[in-house]
């Protein structure tokens, strides 16, 4: 089981960058437009730079939604591999089969 404090950051930062999404990908395209003069695009790079780094999408960590285990993590089930095994076993997940041959 991971620690909550670090269970509770990540979720933080979850809802930080969907609050933050929008002003983000403005300035980004702001940045990016070639046509701008170059005066325009240094104060959005600026305000990009002021904005909280945990806005930023690549500051969230995929996490096990049972135990928060960050690592061995299955996005198509939002679960880590030692998760699913012990639900497959107990027959909590439908179509997960313990193997055997």
């Amino acid at each position: 089981m991971a620690k909550t404090s670090a269970v509770e950051k990540n979720k933080r930062r979850r809802k930080l960058v969907t609050q933050q999404a929008s002003k983000r990908a403005e300035l980004k395209a702001t940045i990016m437009n070639q046509s701008l003069p170059i005066e325009e695009r240094f104060k959005a790079t600026l305000k990009l730079a002021s904005l909280p780094r945990d806005g930023s999408k690549t500051r969230v960590r995929n996490r096990c939604e049972v135990t928060g285990r960050p690592r061995a993590y299955y996005r198509k089930l939002g679960m880590s591999r030692i998760a699913l095994r012990e639900l497959g076993n107990f027959g909590k997940i439908p179509g997960i089969v313990k193997s055997s041959w």
